[in-house]
């Protein structure tokens, strides 16, 4: 999964700063004060550290080509400069400086996807070279964008619009434009595909509604609400971005299963949702209808005299599963994921924890905590679930952290890239001032990964 959380509030003696799933979720990148770690999240009792590179420190991003040797990193003290590493061989792969900070990187086995401001860069992964840049995408600060994992369709989606919640769609393959969705009425927050890039799911930041489309057509299959049944009473209540208890509510978080039969959603509340991606068959002629299914029918019809956004409400589904973490106002990344053969949930805290959780797929209802990994050297070792129940608790949440936000750390004024550099392209090839990619970026020999039945089969490349 591509989902990623940043936070510079505690999480053990080095300070977690990232965290991110790999495409297939069976890794864990972390990224710290000191540098960045690589776990294994292949077994629920043991939680490996498959590497630690300490090749420069304050980490924002790290992210791995699934489970192969490439990893890229970007720091906070050069937030413009993208590094590409081999960690096996220990050495840089190579390295990219662009016109502004870096805010998120995306990868598949096709493409990779380097998201700023107000521009999106895509490289052939194969041998790095730059592909397209699509200069003057709409304001996104977050750096907020989806590429599906599946190269075959490599779909990249980013915001459409800054104030808006209308969603991009672009084939990076054939490096084009395929479809603008209108998604919500504000401004996007989350964004993910599914494993087969044919369903993406997204969320705005008033964090009350999920919808999923189709791709590559956009239509609408699935609307979810969060933690709330279908009444009338409840949707009022939630008409806006704040929780029951009037609390903001923000959408950090979003992943499908590797089946896309269900999708979860996280937040910087409490509660982790999992909603199920099934269609709601009508009752067939003849069978006798229960009281639920009146009930429903009725609001059904009275749905055509109420306001939109009341009727809208009434149609949108409840969450199938939920999480109740034991924390307020930390950002974590969420992931659904199959661990030793059964469905779990897997959540990355900015504490410094990693949880997993079993899932229910028949019945849903709360999900049950198996264990509990610690992500830095020198703490306790795994707690069991049972470990986690006999923890001080007085009953209240923990207050949101106080830490500024990512977007807010890398404003400030960075260090021009140290490599030479020359200018770079636009979209329509011709040279686009203030934009930069490195000398070697017109190398003839491609970029190097050789390990044994690893992708892509690209050979090294010095600078």
């Amino acid at each position: 999964m591509e989902e990623r959380e940043t936070s510079d509030g505690p999480g053990g003696p080095q300070g977690l700063i990232s965290a991110s799933f790999n495409q297939d979720t069976t890794s864990l990148s972390v990224g710290t004060k000191s540098g960045y770690r690589l776990f294994s999240v292949t077994s629920v009792d043991k939680m490996d550290c498959i590497h630690e590179g300490a090749e420069c420190p304050d980490v924002y991003i790290v992210e791995r080509l699934f489970s192969s040797s490439l990893v890229v990193v970007v720091s906070l003290s050069m937030p413009r400069r993208m590094n590409v590493y081999h960690f096996k061989r220990g050495t840089e792969i190579c390295n990219y400086s662009y016109s502004n900070n870096i805010l998120s990187v995306r990868l598949n086995r096709q493409r990779l996807v380097v998201c700023l401001e107000e521009s999106v860069y895509i490289h052939n992964i194969k041998d790095m070279k730059l592909l397209k840049t699509l200069l003057n995408t709409p304001h996104n600060p977050s750096g907020l964008c989806a590429l599906s994992v599946n190269h075959g369709n490599s779909y990249l989606a980013y915001p459409g619009s800054q104030t808006i919640g209308e969603i991009m769609v672009y084939d990076a393959n054939n490096l084009s434009k395929v479809t603008m969705i209108p998604a919500h009425d504000s401004p996007l927050a989350a964004l993910t595909f599914n494993t087969s890039g044919t369903k993406l799911a997204s969320a705005s930041e008033r964090g009350t509604v999920i919808r999923v489309f189709t791709i590559p057509e956009g239509q609408r299959l699935f609307e979810f609400r969060r933690g709330m049944k279908r009444a009338v009473c409840s949707a009022m209540a939630i008409a806006s971005s704040v929780d029951l208890l009037g609390r903001y509510v923000s959408i950090s978080s979003l992943s499908f299963s590797s089946d896309a039969q269900f999708l979860c959603a996280s937040s910087n509340t409490e509660t982790v949702h999992i909603f199920k991606l099934e269609q709601h068959s009508p009752s067939r002629d003849g069978e006798s209808p229960t009281w639920g299914a009146y009930v429903g029918k009725m609001f059904t019809a009275a749905s055509t005299y109420l306001p939109s956004q009341v009727s809208d409400m009434m149609h949108q589904d409840r969450a199938f599963a939920t999480v109740r973490l034991n924390m307020f106002g930390l950002k974590n990344v969420c992931a659904l994921s199959t661990v030793q053969k059964l469905p779990r949930l897997l959540v990355a805290s900015s504490d410094g924890h990693l949880y997993i959780y079993n899932i229910d797929p028949q019945d849903g209802g709360e999900c049950v905590l198996v264990r509990k990994h610690r992500l830095f050297e020198g703490d306790e070792a795994p707690q069991e679930a049972q470990q986690e129940e006999e923890e001080p608790e007085d009953g209240r949440s923990l207050p949101p952290s106080t830490s500024p936000s990512y977007a807010a750390t890398v404003s400030v004024p960075s260090t021009p890239p140290s490599s030479t550099t020359l200018t770079g392209y636009s979209e329509d090839g011709g040279a686009e001032k203030g934009d930069v990619i490195p000398e070697h970026e017109f190398a003839e020999g491609p970029v190097c990964l050789d390990d044994e039945n690893e992708f892509p089969p690209v050979s090294k490349q010095t600078n």
